[in-house]
């Protein structure tokens, strides 16, 4: 797996990185959403740059003229709810995309909240063999919720290509990943990269508990 840490760049996606981390700035949920479409903005840019591309022509009303437009079918795939705003970023940005969704959570299989395991409830995806398939997720905890997802998905078909995002993810999560994934031919964007988790497995700085960050607290 290549990972490729946007956040060490002086760009202005740290910008949006830090004000989701701010406890402060974190009490508007609107701008918190925002902020994390934005990110998916960057990233769906960076990646534009990686994909096939054809030239074709176009008529202007003065004259003839050429672009270069990419050819990739790309399906983008997230999971419910945290997903949500992160998969509209991508989506504004390849808008002629196919979109692939999945109910998951993660719970605790012991009393100390140590060990967690995702349990799977529904699923909706396009055929995904072939195509250059997006997993969007905006935290990359201990990598199971992401490699799970992906097996979830594989149900709909072999992707051609895969590519995986996070907005944060755990050093941990990565190198589980990386276990998982040997290839380079896999690659992993993510706008910051954290050093641990703490005993509950949330990411350390990380941000808190981004779902209910977005759409508030859940029972």
């Amino acid at each position: 797996m290549v990972v490729y840490d946007l956040g060490a760049r002086n760009t202005v996606l740290n910008q949006y990185i830090s004000e989701l981390r701010d406890v402060q700035v974190q009490t508007d949920r609107m701008r918190f959403r925002r902020n994390v479409q934005r990110i998916g903005h960057v990233m769906a840019y960076e990646i534009s740059k990686t994909l096939r591309y054809e030239t074709i022509e176009v008529q202007t009303p003065l004259a003839m003229a050429t672009a270069s437009i990419p050819v990739d079918d790309i399906v983008i795939g997230t999971v419910f709810r945290a997903g949500l705003p992160f998969h509209q970023g991508f989506l504004d940005i390849f808008d002629k995309a196919g979109n692939a969704f999945l109910s998951a959570y993660r719970y605790y299989t012991d009393r100390e909240c140590h060990n967690i395991d995702v349990h799977i409830e529904y699923i909706a995806a396009p055929a995904l063999d072939g195509c250059t398939f997006i997993l969007v997720d905006p935290m990359l905890a201990t990598g199971e919720s992401m490699s799970l997802a992906y097996k979830a998905f594989l149900t709909k078909g072999k992707p051609g290509r895969l590519i995986m995002a996070s907005v944060i993810a755990a050093q941990e999560g990565i190198e589980y990943l990386q276990r998982l994934f040997p290839s380079d031919e896999v690659e992993l964007y993510c706008a910051a990269i954290d050093p641990e988790l703490n005993e509950r497995r949330y990411i350390v700085p990380g941000l808190g508990d981004a779902g209910d960050l977005m759409y508030g607290d859940k029972i």
